[in-house]
């Protein structure tokens, strides 16, 4: 294979070159993530309600759920239970439409219904979609935190919008969720409720209290102790519990009772509330929201079947074309992204500083800046095998999988470190460059393939593990075991071809370059 290689030269590094620039072409159209979705055995799915709604509806509304998922994955779903509202220790403010369903999975050998979590997850937001008056978002317990305590948000995008005007951010965040609706792989997608409270509003007749001569406060004190007046206090030792005077629960929550409530006046009558004040029920805001002293609204979004990198390019894209944004209005991206960002930011340093670190360590060991740059070789070669891989089992570069090209360019110049050095102790012996050449891949194929293989084998069970944590060991032990076999190869094969051809370059023995043959027939 290295003769027919070294006769045909310039093909070879015309193939060589062809499947470099092929390469490059696959990884430019790549997406990329922060970290592959880790499987937790457990999930939530996020429920939104209507504002207002009261406590034994939702708790109603959870039951049913809970019972229908047990129903309908009595092999998938374990246990089941729900959080309404705010904890006591108030870490994680949340009003009563808002709901977390929180679901323990059985071990993945006894499912019937799903092979895998994503296909799981699928089936549970088609069932829960038929139920109405609700929105769903699906993510696991210990991503939502992290995405929470980092970005605010609970979902793997959140779209944080700007501004001072209420009526705007609504409008704004409809049209960026009606937006998300035409993005491929967005879903789960919602906004925070910002109306739909309702509110009720007592306005004072000003000229039907003044024709009877009340103050206005006497007519407010009614409307007040609805939800309680403190009228006294009671000390017990150290304690000191409030005297609350409130009206009766019937009339708190019935607009109408309130109206019909008797206010005494000075003649001595008692008048309905109705006729002394406009007595309303409004939709207010259920949710004000502010961030750095700005109000701000968030539409939240998950992520399927599409590695979030491109995602978020495409929804930026969009948003600044398509959606309406008044001056003072400032949209910003949050969640899993963020951590995509960092890391690249990361990466930005750290990549350069490992290529210079080896090009050094090359250059004291070979002491020759043409050998080392054929030797570097090797990790252009490597990394042809992991980008292929990645791109054949429909992975997305993410922090793991650069981790595992950073390891696998160790390997690939160690590869490329024993071929050149067998070659140069070969050519002082006195053989000719295409003679080195061949006997020095001859020589060291059995360690560089012992090597190659030693690698491959030990990163087997972690590219086909399915088991917790493989998530993330896939895209590194697939770079590893890809770019070891095309390293090895192209080492073995094209590293004499680039020994040979730019043999001029390359320093030797004088008797060596005397003896330097013509070139190859073929050429």
């Amino acid at each position: 294979t290295v003769e027919s290689a070294l006769r045909r030269r310039r093909a070879t590094l015309v193939a060589v070159t062809a499947a470099l620039v092929a390469t490059g072409v696959v990884a430019a159209f790549r997406g990329a993530e922060f970290v592959p979705r880790l499987s937790e055995g457990s999930l939530v799915v996020n429920v939104v309600r209507v504002a207002g709604i009261s406590i034994e509806q939702s708790v109603e509304y959870n039951t049913r759920i809970e019972k229908l998922l047990l129903e309908s994955f009595p092999d998938e779903i374990k246990h089941v239970w729900s959080r309404i509202g705010t904890a006591e220790v108030a870490t994680d403010p949340m009003g009563t439409e808002l709901t977390d369903i929180f679901f323990t999975l059985t071990p993945r050998k006894e499912w019937t219904k799903a092979k895998t979590q994503d296909e799981l997850t699928e089936q549970v937001t088609a069932l829960l979609e038929d139920l109405p008056g609700q929105t769903f978002a699906h993510s696991q317990p210990i991503e939502m935190r992290v995405n929470e305590m980092v970005a605010g948000v609970r979902a793997d995008l959140g779209i944080k919008v700007y501004g001072d005007d209420f009526d705007e951010l609504v409008r704004i965040s409809n049209d960026i969720q009606l937006l998300l609706g035409r993005v491929r792989g967005a879903s789960d997608i919602t906004g925070e409720q910002l109306t739909g409270q309702p509110v009720l509003s007592a306005r004072v007749n000003e000229m039907a209290v003044a024709r009877l001569g009340l103050p206005r406060a006497h007519v407010l004190e009614i409307v007040e102790a609805m939800s309680g007046i403190e009228a006294g206090e009671i000390q017990e030792g150290n304690m000191r519990f409030p005297v609350m005077v409130r009206l009766p629960e019937e009339t708190r929550r019935r607009p109408e009772a309130l109206a019909a409530t008797p206010v005494p006046t000075g003649a001595g009558a008692a008048l309905p509330l109705r006729d002394l004040a406009d007595i309303t029920v409004t939709e207010g805001p259920s949710t004000i929201t502010r961030e750095w002293g700005r109000r701000r609204t968030v539409v939240q979004c998950n992520v399927d079947g599409r590695d979030i990198g491109s995602f978020v390019t495409e929804v930026r894209r969009r948003v600044a074309g398509e959606v309406k944004m008044p001056p003072g209005y400032t949209v910003e991206y949050g969640g899993q992204f963020e951590h995509l960002q960092r890391a690249n930011r990361r990466f930005m340093v750290l990549i350069p500083l490992t290529v210079v670190l080896v090009l050094v360590l090359l250059l004291m060991s070979l002491r020759h800046v043409a050998d080392t740059l054929i030797v570097f070789t090797g990790i252009p070669f490597a990394i042809v095998g992991g980008v292929l891989a990645l791109w054949m089992r429909g992975l997305p570069f993410s922090v793991s999988a650069t981790v595992g090209f950073i390891a696998l360019s160790g390997i690939a110049v160690l590869n490329g470190q024993v071929l050149v050095s067998t070659f140069r102790r070969l050519q002082s012996d006195g053989l000719a460059f295409t003679d080195a050449a061949v006997e020095a891949g001859k020589l060291r194929l059995r360690p560089v393939l012992a090597t190659a293989i030693t690698d491959a084998v030990g990163f087997l069970p972690m590219a086909i593990s399915t088991g917790p944590g493989a998530e993330v060991q896939r895209p590194l032990a697939t770079v590893v075991i890809a770019g070891v076999v095309t390293s090895t190869v192209l080492t073995l094969v094209v590293l004499p071809v680039l020994l040979t051809t730019f043999a001029r370059f390359l320093p030797a023995p004088k008797s060596a370059l005397a003896a330097f043959d013509s070139p190859a027939p073929g050429e």
